[in-house]
């Protein structure tokens, strides 16, 4: 049916309300508008839904919702999973609070019981909570660090992790298979609550999750010694974690947090930010004015599901805070608990590292130094989550710790995706141990730099909006799939990796393998002196991105092959 006469149909048909047809009227005669909102239904991909927020199948909506949540209750009800509900979670977004509540009418009403927050909270403590209740599923209803006008939902299964291969395929055709918006089941708060088959959790579990991230920290004393002693500002950017970092950071005994108050409460519109990323310096102005003042030790920011974080930390040498990357920080965590077990006795021989394979590759270096494991897998938490899943069930390894270089990490087990909570308690813990050493963190970064080689990296995105845009993107990946370059800024492709195909192209003899992968649409250059290069669409955002790695012998010749690395990659993008 063409957007046009779906659009017609919204506007009359007795089952939309009169808000959401207040809103089409209001777009009438704007037939570009209405071909974004009505030319597909919000795509349930394997993550779950996300998009913009408004009226049309091609936006978050309370009817979107609903029909996402029918195809999961469905899905839960063939597997016979019903009896262990599904637990749901919602973050400070415009409308997170209404498509929570419709998900558990929904779930309800399918006969499924719905344990829900009463009120904000991180997408890690749901991950915590659906473990800890023995949920079949659960949902966050969150779009991260994406502008104001996104909101999002996305779907764990009872590992505590990401749907991933097959589950996420076989629940996208039951959402795809809901045509009809009648075939989708709903109920009254009061009848789903008479039923027992909606229940409110709340501060056990949050008291729980503390003292689960308590129990990982590796020197409480030197901690608490030295806590009293730090400065550390920090900002929620008006999302959820200011409770529970606030207590976590307290309980270990820093004493000295400065909040920015003008991003302390939850705010959907996002008023000081142009972007709630973490991974976006402008995000941190106030927060480095703040701590100019304070003289903090540490900057720290959590988007608003406080699944990522930010950090800049002062150089005592200079005076100056530098700002550490995703790929910065989690080698420095993963550095410290792993020489930290080491030196207590409590590494164990099967340990293992996980990240992704567009992550720094420091972590090649910091694993055969500490004699750990080191598994790459695809782009997304999901995937490391699923690791420790793996890991549980055939015994191979013991999960050590997992990061990712868009600013996500995971220390401990309590949940199964990135924590920033767990990640600001382990960053401050680095961070007061090297002070007992005396030195920084940015001492001990350039440390890593001088033992294990200047690894850097960047990334590069093209926007692309729209119904044209994705034609575009889709077009970019098959022509680089096609014309695999021989050199990339002078610097030789060694291997070329076709995820999507299953495809591992020794460059220099011509050998084919397989990738070893699951199948993604992601293309992947291997190149000399430890360079690299990786090309995907985004899975959350209408943008390509495109992943740069190179190693220096210094800080600058790292940062001029950077620099001479994505002149180049731009120069393919353009064909």
């Amino acid at each position: 049916m063409e957007a046009k006469k779906v659009y017609e149909f919204w506007l009359t048909d007795s089952y939309f309300d009169e808000e959401t047809k207040k809103e089409l009227k209001s777009i009438a005669g704007d037939e570009k508008e209405i071909e974004e909102r009505f030319y597909r239904d919000l795509e349930f991909g394997t993550g779950g839904l996300r998009g913009i927020i408004g009226a049309g199948t091609n936006r978050m909506n309370i009817y979107t919702v609903r029909k996402a949540t029918q195809g999961l209750s469905n899905y839960i009800r063939k597997e016979q999973a019903q009896e262990k509900g599904v637990a749901i979670a919602f973050d400070s977004r415009n409308m997170s609070p209404e498509f929570a509540e419709e998900a558990a009418l929904c779930l309800a009403a399918n006969g499924i019981r719905a344990y829900i927050f009463p009120s904000l909270r991180p997408t890690p403590v749901l991950s915590f909570a659906l473990r800890r209740l023995g949920c079949t599923a659960g949902i966050v209803v969150t779009a991260s660090h994406n502008p104001p006008e996104y909101n999002g939902y996305k779907v764990y299964w009872e590992d505590g992790a990401q749907i991933t291969s097959p589950r996420d395929r076989e629940i996208i055709r039951e959402v795809n298979a809901i045509t009809d918006y009648a075939q989708v089941k709903t109920m009254t708060r009061q009848r789903a609550e008479e039923a027992g088959l909606y229940e409110v959790i709340g501060s056990e579990t949050d008291d729980a999750y503390i003292e689960c991230l308590k129990e990982l920290v590796l020197c409480p004393d030197i901690v608490r010694e030295e806590a009293r002693n730090m400065k550390v500002v920090y900002t929620p950017l008006h999302g959820t974690g200011n409770l529970p970092v606030r207590r976590i950071l307290g309980e270990l005994g820093f004493s000295n947090v400065y909040v920015v108050k003008e991003q302390e409460l939850p705010d959907g519109d996002f008023p000081t930010v142009s972007s709630p990323n973490p991974e976006d310096a402008r995000a941190f102005s106030l927060a480095l004015k703040l701590a100019g003042e304070v003289d903090a030790d540490l900057v720290l920011a959590t988007d608003p599901d406080a699944d990522r974080l930010g950090v800049y930390a002062k150089n005592p040498e200079t005076g100056e805070y530098v700002s550490f990357t995703g790929n910065m920080s989690g080698a420095l965590i993963m550095e410290y608990i792993l020489s930290r077990r080491k030196e207590m006795g409590t590494l164990p021989g099967n340990g293992a590292v996980v990240t992704t394979i567009v992550s720094g590759k420091m972590a090649r270096g910091i694993a055969d130094e500490y004699r750990v494991k080191l598994i790459e897998t695809l782009t997304g938490f999901k995937y490391i989550g699923e690791q420790i899943k793996y890991f549980r069930q055939d015994h191979s390894y013991e999960y050590l710790f997992g990061y990712e270089e868009s600013y996500g990490c995971l220390v401990g087990t309590h949940a199964r995706d990135k924590d920033a909570v767990a990640a600001v308690m382990a960053l401050c813990e680095a961070a007061a141990w090297y002070r007992h050493q005396g030195t920084s963190l940015c001492g001990q970064m350039e440390r890593l730099y001088q033992k294990y080689g200047y690894y850097k990296e960047g990334l590069a995105a093209i926007t692309l909006k729209g119904q044209e845009g994705l034609r575009k993107i889709s077009g970019m990946m098959e022509r680089i799939r096609r014309e695999i370059p021989e050199t990339i800024g002078g610097v030789q492709v060694i291997r070329f990796r076709d995820y999507e195909n299953d495809v591992l192209l020794d460059c220099t003899t011509g050998e084919k393998g397989q990738t070893g992968l699951p199948k993604s649409n992601v293309l992947y250059f291997e190149m000399e002196n430890g360079a690299w290069c990786c090309v995907r669409p985004s899975g959350t955002e209408p943008k390509i991105k495109f992943y740069i790695g190179v190693k220096g012998e210094t800080e600058a010749d790292a940062d001029l092959k950077l620099q001479e690395m994505t002149d180049a990659v731009k120069k393919i993008v353009n064909g």
